[in-house]
């Protein structure tokens, strides 16, 4: 059952909440080795634990296993998968793109938007259910940090709690996926858990840390990251290095690195 100090009965226990939102949910081992694999699934290391994959991929067998969705941007091609104007859009009419990674910005500026985003959210999220996962991770939480003329904290926020509350309702526990910014308002959002990038590499696990009482899984991009993960937190937190495309093994490019 999910930890009372990490606030993990989320919107379950607020007033309003669907009686199906108590489903009891399972929060991660703590401290274990992990692997990050949304770019791509392939058989975890000896020893591994927990493992994140896209929602598309199987779970890992006999594994804690956590499903990636990207819930505030469209995946690479398949922004036509959208209704155009669920698309979020500059004054010129054209669709607002995180550049880093050529995906389409979803509009989660209305609650009316944010309803119909969850609804087709939601659906993957009953993949993962079906599928056996144990906890979601919505991705790119982010968001309205790196488009601030466009998108604010209580946007994303909005959509996290009806994506939360839905997760919760299929029995999975829910990651707080970066976003040191938001840690404050992760019991009232239903927030169970984080999965932290580069927190040794910007100095914020101990933020994350404090919050989700240790349950936090660390991914780091660099050496530099790795090497101060490993000095201060190899001890409490669960820690991994990745390649920043996360590709499967076998496949270019590919790292995995832990302490």
């Amino acid at each position: 059952p999910a930890s009372a100090a990490s606030g993990s009965t989320g919107p379950a226990s607020g007033a309003g909440a669907s009686p199906c939102a108590a489903a009891a949910v399972t929060l991660p081992p703590e401290h274990v080795p992990w692997d990050y694999q949304i770019g791509g699934a392939y058989p975890p290391a000896a020893g591994v634990r927990v493992v994140s994959r896209s929602y598309e991929d199987a779970p890992a067998e006999g594994l804690y296993n956590i499903c990636n969705i990207n819930a505030y941007q469209a995946e690479s091609g398949e922004e036509n998968d959208w209704d155009a104007d669920l698309l979020l859009r500059d004054a010129g009419g054209k669709v607002v793109h995180d550049t880093d990674w050529d995906e389409a910005v979803l509009d989660i500026r209305t609650a009316a938007k944010r309803e119909r985003i969850a609804a087709r959210l939601d659906t993957w999220i009953d993949t993962c259910a079906a599928k056996g996962y144990q906890a979601l991770e919505p991705d790119n939480y982010d968001s309205f940090t790196r488009f601030p003329s466009y998108l604010k904290a209580p946007q994303a926020e909005a959509l996290m709690k009806l994506l939360a509350a839905h997760a919760h309702a299929k029995g999975l526990a829910v990651a707080q996926k970066n976003t040191a910014e938001l840690l404050s308002d992760r019991a009232s959002v239903g927030l169970d858990f984080a999965i932290a990038e580069e927190c040794a590499e910007y100095d914020e696990c101990g933020a994350f840390a404090d919050a989700f009482d240790d349950n936090v899984l660390v991914v780091e991009y660099t050496k530099k990251g790795l090497t101060r993960a490993c000095a201060d937190w190899s001890s409490t937190l669960s820690v991994v290095r990745r390649d920043e495309d996360v590709v499967p093994e076998g496949a270019g490019g590919f790292l995995r690195e832990t302490c």
